[in-house]
Order: C-alpha cells, then structure tokens, then sequence
C-alpha cells in the first residue's frame, strides 16, 4: 500500500511538471525532497531515461532558435561573448586541476557557467558520459547562483544606474540560464530585455562548438571519437526553425513540449542526490562555480560599463 501511494505521488510530480505547473528550480527541488523522504520506486529506469531525455530536450530547443537573429548581435556584445566564454573556461579549466575536482563535474559546472546554464550541461553530459551523481551536482551549483542573480542584478542595475543596453548586456553575459536572464531584464526595459535575449541566444550557439571540443577531450581510447547525433539534430533543428521549413506554431509547440520535458527530466535528476554524495564531493564544487560566475559578472560589468 505505501509502495502504490509513493509510486502515485511520484508520477503526479512528472504529470505537474508535464503540465507546466513547476518550474526547473521547484522540480530539481521536489526530486531531492523525494528521494529524503520515499525511496525511489523507479530508480533503474531513472538511470536510463536521463541521458535520452535530456539529448531529446536539447533538440527539441533548436526548434525555437534563429540562425539570422542570433548573429546579428552588435559587435560589441559579440566581442564580448567571445572574450568571456574563452575566458571562463581557460580559468575553469585551470581551478578544476588546482582544486582536484572530478574532471567531467568540473567541466559542466565551467560549461553551464560560461555559457547557457542547464542548456549547456544537459548537452555536454551525454557526450563526455557524466553519470547522474555528477550532473546533479553540476545542475544544483548553477542553479543556486542563477537564482541569486535573478534577483541581484536589477537591484544592482539600478544601483550603478546602468542604461538599459548596458544592464541586458551584462544580464546576458554574467546570468547563467536564458529564462532568468528573460526574469531579470524584463522589468527593467523592452530594450534592456531585446538586447539580453538576443546575445543569450547568440552565446546558445556556442554549444555546438564546445560539445565538439568536449568531445574529443574526453574521447574514450579504445572507442575513439564518436560523434553525437543529437548535436546534429541539435543544429538540424536551428536550420529548421530559421529557414521555416515547418509552421511556426509547431515549432513553439516542440519548443514548449522540450522545456517541459525538461523540467521532468530535472525532477527525475533531482532524484539521483544523495546527501552523502553531496558531502563526498565537499564544498569545492561550489566554490568552483561561485568563482567563475563572480569573475564573469565581475569581468564583464567592468568591460560594459568603462571599456566598450
């Protein structure tokens, strides 16, 4: 009987997150509570179903991106895209050996911090073979950050009184996942808010390039290099949606059914963290992550507002 309602009260989160009644954040968040509470009932299945899941929702949100409109960012925000995401991953790479952190859960934290969140892990992780433990860890040390910035940045934008073109701009560049960049710039301005989005979704594309880096990085010696079919849906999607080969309506469709398909996949991540794993890895994770995104906003607050 406790096993049945345990089993029920678990699809109900899947069904909620289905539905779009949760956010990533409150997903990731029930899957830990559940796991502290229930066993797992599914736990064999989580293991398989993650990695196909998340290579699903990463094609699936090609569907909504633009070729034209993402590169045509000014050249100042391209500039500084390219400078920061170099940057940030030359120094991650650098405090993942001072540090003596797991390679792969240093590289998505660098991933998701450098460029677009949990958009950015959930690409690298199929491709470098990170295990659930370690994309658990990854996606809970961004999004606790990505969360502090939603609600830090407009308070400091208004506080150092930057221009709307400045504060999307560094919005764009310093905040990890695109739905919090679109949270903390959409109060601020409709030109604060066009710019942020548009340079987010230019710094989106460099998942292709990074995921092809990954790979021959973290090749397998006796596989060789083998090359991800999902990131040549990933792209096959981009074309798609930026040369309308389908109606417009089915792709916001295909890009709404990945983020939800996404927030169910957070939820069955959040269900991999143990408390004993997360005092196995320590605190340098974190301080890995708190590092790079303070050098990010850091670098490029002092770039828009007194170098360009």
């Amino acid at each position: 009987m406790k096993q049945t309602v345990v089993k029920l009260i678990y699809v109900l989160i899947v069904i909620s997150s289905v539905l779009g009644l949760l956010t990533s954040y409150v997903a990731l968040l029930l899957g830990f509570a559940f796991v502290l509470v229930f066993e797992n009932p599914f736990e064999r299945y989580n293991r398989r179903a993650i990695p196909l899941l998340l290579k699903i929702s990463v094609v699936g949100l090609g569907f909504g991106m633009f070729i034209n409109e993402t590169l045509q960012t000014t050249k100042e925000g391209f500039g500084l895209t390219v400078f920061t995401i170099l940057l940030t991953l030359g120094l991650g790479i650098a405090l993942t050996k001072i540090f003596k952190i797991d390679l792969k859960l240093g590289h998505l934290i660098t991933s998701g911090t450098a460029i677009c969140g949990g958009s950015a892990i959930a690409a690298i992780s199929p491709i470098i073979k990170a295990n659930n433990k370690t994309i658990s860890m990854a996606l809970v040390i961004v999004f606790l950050l990505n969360s502090i910035a939603l609600f830090l940045f407009p308070v400091l934008g208004h506080y150092f009184q930057l221009t709307q073109e400045q504060f999307g701009l560094w919005c764009a560049v310093a905040i990890h996942d695109t739905s919090s960049v679109v949270g903390a710039t959409i109060d601020y301005g409709d030109e604060a808010l066009r710019i942020a989005t548009t340079v987010k979704l230019s710094r989106t594309l460099w998942i292709i390039p990074l995921s092809i880096a990954s790979l021959f990085v973290f090749k397998s010696p006796k596989k060789g290099v083998k090359f991800p079919l999902f990131i040549l849906a990933f792209i096959a999607a981009i074309v798609t949606n930026s040369y309308q080969l389908i109606p417009l309506e089915m792709s916001s469709f295909i890009v709404v059914c990945a983020k939800r398909l996404l927030i169910v996949t957070l939820f069955l991540v959040g269900t991999t963290i143990a408390i004993k794993d997360i005092k196995n890895t320590g605190s340098k994770p974190l301080w890995l992550g708190i590092v790079l995104w303070l050098f990010i906003s850091v670098f490029s607050f002092f770039y828009i507002v007194y170098w360009s």
